[in-house]
């Protein structure tokens, strides 16, 4: 990926953060946790509805076109009527809005006097009840990050949603026991200027919300959605970031696709290009097609369907194989309900040969310079399909237009639904407002900030300022505490937390997949002797590889080993290099050291290695 100068690009990068709080539900009373298996299921379709104005979404709008039908498991320990849209809501959950109240003391935000709670519409089937509430607690906070200030515009307290737990075909299903848990959202201005800084903020927040200690921990508990424009670009927001990690390279490829469809826009407009409205039915070109698909579509009474987009040979995909234009008129496509898309600049492939290719260009009169795009389906959804095409052809002429993307796994992202707009969010009815007084914000004690936390963790621990401040950002600081009240040796807990993770992330292990209680268990046995430090990383290792830590210990053969058996090692070998000792005395002790901890590594501490083979060749010297 090519180095950029952001600044001169104009970049802008805002945050949302969610963060899960650890207390009861939202809206009832039922505990925050997620269940494996279901007592029951019910059957719901969703549809949009206008709002206050009059208006309908135009998100909601294309949500519902798909045409979905949702079924929802119901696991009792961890819902009631109020998740099956069966009974009203209960009244907002205090220890929820106590906590949201303090992240808005702490980032200096101005917090409203009553919390209203708004329905906003949501029908991808994550609701029960179609909409989802949501309430401003604060706005214009800020936040200071090496001496730059962050803007914090909003802060909103709402219920999380359910969770889908599988999709097949025009269904999809979702688990009812993530519905309702309370979720702070903080939003921030567009005021982040580098993909590097957007993770540091995320992380910074993050700690913030953690310095609570009343917010769930790992995988799917925290998420990010994160806005990003470049100055001739438009906004986008892309939904789901769950690893701080990759925040970066969702920014770096959001600019590169932006760029890119800039680049296109130069291409249209020299060329004159347009769109044709001329929708084609070429199902006779194809019969005895050698691909699978066509074929069996055509003998499915399915047709093959094409449009000609004028001037736009070449922005579908680049002479490199690079995907430019092609998969943006796709996803627009599939939202008609069409699994995908053919265009000319990936053809002749597919089974599709050079000759139908032809004869496609004929019936269209495509030319040089033109692209066409086929859709394989029955007449209806194919047409929607190709409409659909157009629109999002007719938008590459103004460049980068406003939309939702999903972030994949990879750092690249996918057309989900144009951006929302006021017209879903309309009052709650059911839940009455909540009164904030000064004397409740008065008498809340807020935690410590992160000057106070680097001075202590000094004070208590020994840490430095820059080892302090790595533990808050990485997000470890409060797990540090909790090991070493525990009896972790703090040096050992911080060189795991900043070193040994670094490492094993650098080969490709996620250190994510490894619990607290591991971590705990592993740490712990280190300090009662049961291996040394130095087996850390291998031992973690293989948890992460999914072995229990007893089965690591036993593979690696780590154990605790005697004094008496350490010193019979050492004593062999300086025996076996007498002449190198008696030769270089103490000198000898450094390449010793090496031989020794190849055989004890791991299973005996480093210091205490040093202390035997130090005695012993003084032994050996006199």
């Amino acid at each position: 990926m090519s180095e950029h100068d952001y600044e001169e690009l104009g970049l802008k990068v805002g945050l949302e953060i969610h963060q899960q709080l650890d207390t009861e539900k939202l809206f009832c009373r039922c505990p925050s946790m997620m269940v494996e298996g279901s007592d029951d299921e019910i059957l719901r379709y969703l549809r949009p509805t206008a709002s206050e104005m009059g208006e309908i979404d135009r998100a909601a709008l294309m949500e519902a076109q798909k045409g979905m039908r949702f079924r929802y498991q119901r696991p009792k320990e961890a819902t009631c009527l109020v998740e099956m849209d069966e009974e009203p809501p209960e009244g907002p959950d205090e220890e929820a809005i106590e906590l949201v109240l303090k992240l808005a003391l702490m980032t200096g935000s101005s917090i409203v006097d009553e919390v209203h709670f708004m329905r906003k519409i949501v029908i991808d089937g994550s609701n029960t009840t179609g909409f989802q509430r949501t309430a401003l607690v604060a706005t214009d906070g800020e936040i200071t990050l090496d001496g730059k200030d962050i803007g914090i515009s909003t802060i909103c307290l709402e219920e999380d949603a359910a969770r889908k737990v599988e999709a097949k075909g025009k269904e999809k299903v979702y688990r009812l026991d993530r519905l309702g848990i309370p979720l702070i959202e903080l939003a921030t201005d567009p005021d982040i200027r580098s993909p590097e800084q957007a993770k540091e903020v995320a992380q910074y927040i993050g700690g913030l919300l953690r310095a609570t200690r009343k917010v769930k921990r790992g995988i799917g508990t925290i998420r990010e959605d994160v806005n990003i424009s470049i100055a001739q670009g438009a906004r986008v927001e892309i939904k789901g970031v769950q690893d701080l990690k990759m925040l970066p390279s969702y920014v770096e490829m959001e600019v590169e696709r932006q760029l890119a469809l800039l680049g296109i826009k130069e291409i249209l407009d020299k060329r004159g290009s347009e769109v044709s409205k001329d929708i084609h039915n070429l199902s006779d070109i194809f019969e005895g097609c050698n691909s699978k698909l066509v074929a069996s579509s055509l003998e499915q009474g399915k047709g093959v369907y094409g449009i000609k987009l004028i001037g736009f040979q070449g922005t579908l995909r680049g002479e490199e194989g690079e995907a430019l234009l092609g998969p943006e008129l796709s996803a627009y496509a599939k939202t008609a309900g069409v699994g995908g898309i053919f265009h000319s600049d990936e053809l002749p492939a597919y089974g599709i040969s050079a000759e139908e290719c032809d004869a496609v260009k004929a019936e269209m009169e495509v030319d040089e310079l033109d692209s066409f795009v086929l859709v394989v389906d029955k007449e209806e959804k194919a047409v929607g399909a190709l409409e659909n095409v157009m629109e999002r052809a007719e938008m590459a002429f103004d460049g980068v237009p406003e939309e939702t993307r999903n972030a994949l796994e990879d750092g690249s992202t996918v057309f989900l639904r144009p951006l929302s707009g006021g017209a879903r969010m309309y009052p709650e009815t059911d839940i009455p407002p909540y009164i904030v007084s000064k004397d409740m914000l008065d008498d809340m004690e807020l935690p410590e900030t992160l000057g106070e936390k680097v001075e202590r963790f000094h004070e208590e621990y020994g840490l430095n300022k820059q080892q302090s401040t790595q533990l808050f950002r990485k997000g470890y600081d409060i797990l540090f505490e909790d090991l070493v009240e525990e009896g972790v040796d703090p040096s050992v807990a911080t060189n795991t937390f900043l070193h040994t993770f670094n490492e094993l992330s650098r080969e490709g292990y996620d250190t994510d997949k490894l619990s607290d209680e591991q971590l705990e268990d592993v740490l712990m046995r280190v300090e009662n002797g049961e291996f040394a430090k130095e087996g850390i990383p291998k031992v973690l290792t293989l948890a992460i590889e999914g072995k229990s830590i007893e089965d690591a210990l036993e593979e690696l053969g780590l154990g605790s080993v005697d004094e008496d058996e350490v010193r019979r090692a050492i004593k062999d070998i300086i025996e076996e290099r007498k002449d190198f000792v008696e030769q270089r005395g103490m000198g000898a002790m450094g390449p010793l050291m090496g031989v020794v901890m190849k055989e004890f590594r791991g299973k005996v501490d480093g210091k205490e290695i040093s202390r035997i083979l130090r005695e012993e060749i003084q032994n050996r010297c006199g």
